[in-house]
C-alpha cells in the first residue's frame, strides 16, 4: 500500500513539474487593439484566437488600450508584441514626431491590413450639414493617447477650422462618444474605423434617431500636402448604417499590423502565416477582415518598412515587397 502511495504521489509531482514546466515555455503574446466599440479590438480577438488555436505552445490576449498612439507605445516598451495602428500614427512614431516628441518608436509591419474610414458622424436635428457647421460646437476629436484624435486635427486643420478655437472640444473613445450625442451632450464627433463600426451602428438604429455623416474628402488633398501621402478619398456606402440613404464622400488611412523591431524572425512569420491562412475564422468574428489581402503589402500602403519573418512569408506566395 505504502508503494502505491509513493507510486501515486510520485505520479501527481511528476504532473505538476510537466505542467509547469509547460506553462514555463508557453509563449504569451499580447495584442494591442483599441476601444471595445470599435473594430481593432474584435479583430484582435480573432487574431488572439486563430493564433493559440493554430500554433502549438502560444497564448495570445486581446488587450483593451486607447488605440493606435497608445499601441505603438506599448510595442516600443516591450509592453505588447504585435499592436493595430493607423499608417500616419506609425509614421509620426518612427520619426518621433507629433505625440512621439520623447522618442522614436523602434516598430516594423507585419502585415497591411484595410482601410481605417473617417466617420464624421452628427444626427438630424443638429443643424450641422458640413464640416464648416461645426464651429462653435460641442465635439469630440477621440479619446486621448488614438489615432482617430491625430487625424481628425489634420482633417479640422485642413478644412480652415482651429481645433482649440472653434469648437467646445470633448476627448472621447467612439462608444462614450455615441452615448454622449445619444444624451445631447455633443452634437458631432470624429471616429477612424472599419465597416461597420458597432457604436456608430448602435446610434444609427437608436429608436427616435437618424444619424448623418459629413463629406468631407475634399480636404484629403491639403492633408496630404502637409503630411505626406497618407491619405485617400473613400466612400462609406449608403446603407453601412442603419438610416444612412447616401454614400458618405470621406478620407480614408491603412491600418497595419506592427511589431518590435527585435522580434525574432520565426515568431514573425508564424503570426503572418496564420494571419492569411486563418483569414475566414477572423473574418467569422467580424468581417473587416476580408480586406486582408496579399494583393496590398505593398511598401506604398506601408510607411515603415516590413518585419524580415513577414517578407519571408510573402515570398513564399510569389509576393515580392521591398523591405
Amino acid at each position: 500500500m505504502r508503494h502505491w502511495k509513493n507510486a501515486a504521489l510520485a505520479a501527481v509531482l511528476t504532473a505538476g513539474l510537466a505542467a509547469g514546466a509547460a506553462a514555463q515555455n508557453t509563449r504569451q503574446l499580447s495584442i494591442a487593439t483599441g476601444g471595445t466599440g470599435g473594430v481593432y479590438y474584435p479583430l484582435g480577438g480573432g487574431l488572439a484566437n486563430v493564433l493559440t488555436k493554430h500554433v502549438p505552445g502560444w497564448q495570445a490576449t486581446a488587450e483593451v488600450t486607447g488605440g493606435s498612439v497608445d499601441n505603438l507605445k506599448l510595442v516600443g516598451a516591450g509592453k505588447a508584441e504585435i499592436a493595430f495602428t493607423m499608417a500616419d500614427a506609425s509614421l509620426d512614431a518612427a520619426r518621433g514626431q507629433d505625440k512621439f516628441t520623447s522618442g522614436k518608436v523602434p516598430h516594423q509591419a507585419l502585415a497591411v491590413l484595410y482601410p481605417n474610414r473617417m466617420h464624421v458622424v452628427t444626427v438630424e436635428g443638429t443643424g450641422i450639414a458640413g464640416m464648416k457647421d461645426l464651429k462653435g460646437r460641442r465635439v469630440s476629436t477621440g479619446s486621448p493617447g488614438s489615432a482617430t484624435e491625430v487625424m481628425a486635427f489634420r482633417l479640422i486643420e485642413a478644412v480652415g477650422l482651429d481645433k482649440d478655437k472653434d469648437m467646445r472640444r470633448e476627448r472621447l473613445g467612439v462608444a462614450e462618444s455615441t452615448n454622449a450625442i445619444k444624451d445631447r451632450k455633443i452634437d458631432a464627433y470624429f471616429w477612424v474605423g472599419g465597416l461597420p463600426t458597432s457604436a456608430v451602428t448602435d446610434l444609427a438604429a437608436t429608436p427616435g434617431t437618424r444619424i448623418k455623416l459629413i463629406d468631407h474628402d475634399d480636404a484629403v488633398e491639403a492633408m496630404n500636402k502637409k503630411y505626406g501621402p497618407l491619405y485617400a478619398r473613400g466612400i462609406i456606402p449608403a446603407k453601412t448604417y442603419p438610416g444612412q440613404d447616401a454614400d458618405n464622400k470621406q478620407a480614408n488611412v491603412w491600418n497595419i499590423l506592427v511589431v518590435n523591431e527585435k522580434m525574432s524572425n520565426d515568431v514573425a512569420y508564424q503570426i503572418v502565416k496564420v494571419l492569411f491562412e486563418r483569414k475566414a475564422e477572423i473574418v467569422a468574428v467580424h468581417k473587416e477582415a476580408e480586406s486582408f489581402d496579399l494583393a496590398n503589402q505593398k511598401t506604398a500602403n506601408s510607411p515603415i518598412p516590413f518585419h524580415p519573418g513577414a517578407l519571408k512569408y510573402f515570398a513564399e506566395k510569389g509576393i515580392k515587397v521591398e523591405g
